[in-house]
């Protein structure tokens, strides 16, 4: 087979994916896209009532008594940019630059997650020389923001019962299960009351933190912005006669908030003091987080007066609750060592129309422990009288030890790297739990190159990866029996 130089050829279609609009719930020029790139090459496609889309490839030559293997990747990508740059993720193109080996964005998410997925499927259907059997890519919608494709996902769209997900995000490791998750909607209700006179408002938060997936990264010490700007003011309002105007941050259920901010208002005669606390709050916190928060931004600065604040008694219980909720690993597996097995992130703030409301995200490969630690986080905020809803949320995955589609990739991996894969499960949610329900046959790994800061601005991919798990990937598909 002639020498093909893969990594320019799955990076040229990424590159192409890049200018392509395509926000969690908006992938219909995604979608557009994959139908044009298979009628081009003559290719059978079809789309679903929901957006999923499928393209399929008959075997080529000397392969066609394989078995059928699915490719999958998700349409969406995270929308996430940096507080100040001006960027609309519906019209703008992702700008794309490489520093050290890394391939990184301008000011935005990369949307390598999973665009990467998607440019590997695409290589596959586009040549001619990749030897394998049939072919099946499965392109789903809205992964990141309800898992909506796979959900609804119906019993006849695929034919394949191998299925290799393209949305792993560490090359030499090989994923055969993943948490479940649920999230969590809270509402304050409150009356709106006039600012006392003689009161000065500031503008009190901090920006610029790491951020990061709510499931991958939720273990490595990064700060939540919510929880950081509670903490200040869970202080203060005990010290000063302090009015909350309004409080919000975060914006994505799955991803660890980077900033938030509050308007508040205080007498005039604490002015000084109040930051001089400040000042000293954030003192102490860059220490105690000098490690993983090393670009984070404090401010406290005046702003323009507002009329209304929120009654000062379900202010106290906003902010009281948000400081006391519990954020974070909440306990690690006892049988896989060193994976997290049950979390929660307190992701989204907002005020608006009299309602103070939020979201948070719990994760768990042990069902009753994701329901367990949704319960723990209801129960918080309903004793200070806010209304908890969950969604129905999305189950795990359980790995299967057995599976024959993990043993050819591990023989694979070891016969053209010289060494064994990590066979791991992920504490992130993968789609493959919910494949599972309209597919209970299939037998499922997860691969792909390594991207570092996933959901946030800092999302970067390690481009020496690249043509490493592609080439696993062919290897795969050539020994598929």
């Amino acid at each position: 087979m002639e020498k093909i130089d893969w990594s320019k050829r799955v990076m040229d279609i990424f590159l192409e994916i890049c200018r392509i609009p395509r926000p969690s719930g908006h992938e219909e020029k995604m979608g557009e896209y994959l139908m044009g790139f298979a009628d081009a090459r003559g290719l059978s496609c079809r789309k679903d009532d929901v957006g999923n889309v499928l393209i399929s490839k008959p075997a080529t030559p000397g392969y066609d008594g394989r078995q059928t293997v699915i490719l999958q990747a998700h349409q969406d990508m995270v929308c996430e940019k940096d507080a100040t740059l001006e960027h609309d993720f519906m019209t703008q193109p992702i700008e794309t630059y490489v520093e050290d080996g890394w391939l990184k964005a301008r000011g935005t998410t990369l949307g390598a997650d999973d665009g990467m997925g998607i440019a590997m499927a695409l290589a596959v259907l586009d040549s001619d020389e990749i030897e394998h059997g049939p072919i099946e890519c499965l392109f789903t919608v809205s992964e990141e923001t309800g898992l909506t494709g796979a959900t609804n996902l119906k019993p006849g769209m695929m034919n394949g019962r191998m299925l290799i997900n393209l949305d792993s995000e560490d090359e030499g490791e090989i994923f055969i299960g993943c948490a479940g998750g649920i999230n969590s909607s809270v509402t304050f209700d409150y009356k709106p009351e006039p600012v006392p006179a003689g009161y000065m408002f500031l503008r009190v938060g901090v920006d610029k933190l790491h951020g990061g997936h709510s499931g991958d990264d939720i273990d490595k010490g990064y700060a939540n912005a919510n929880k950081i700007l509670a903490r200040f003011l869970n202080s203060a309002i005990g010290k000063y006669d302090l009015r909350l105007c309004s409080i919000s941050g975060g914006n994505l259920h799955n991803a660890i908030p980077r900033d938030a901010v509050a308007v508040i208002a205080v007498p005039f005669a604490d002015r000084e003091r109040i930051r001089v606390d400040f000042n000293v709050f954030a003192s102490e916190v860059q220490d105690e987080y000098h490690v993983t928060e090393k670009e984070a931004k404090f401010f406290m600065e005046s702003t323009e007066p507002v009329s209304e604040c929120i009654e000062p008694a379900v202010a106290e219980k906003i902010i009281r609750c948000i400081f006391a909720v519990f954020n974070g690993v909440y306990a690690m597996s006892m049988d896989v060592p060193g994976l997290v097995e049950t979390s929660s992130n307190l992701a989204r703030i907002r005020t608006e129309n009299g309602k103070v409301t939020m979201v948070a995200s719990q994760r768990s490969s042990v069902e009753s422990a994701k329901f367990a630690v949704q319960e723990t986080l209801a129960a918080c905020f309903r004793l200070a009288g806010a209304k908890v809803e969950r969604n129905d949320g999305y189950p795990g995955w359980a790995p299967n030890p057995k599976s024959e589609l993990l043993d050819i990739s591990v023989r694979t991996y070891k016969e053209l790297f010289g060494r064994n894969p990590k066979v791991k499960a992920i504490h992130a949610g993968l789609e493959c739990g919910l494949f599972l329900t309209s597919y209970p046959g299939l037998d499922m790994i997860s691969v792909g190159p390594t991207l570092r800061g996933v959901h946030s601005p800092s999302e970067r991919l390690e481009l020496a990866t690249v043509p490493m798990v592609f080439e696993h990937l062919l290897a795969i598909l050539r020994n598929i029996p």
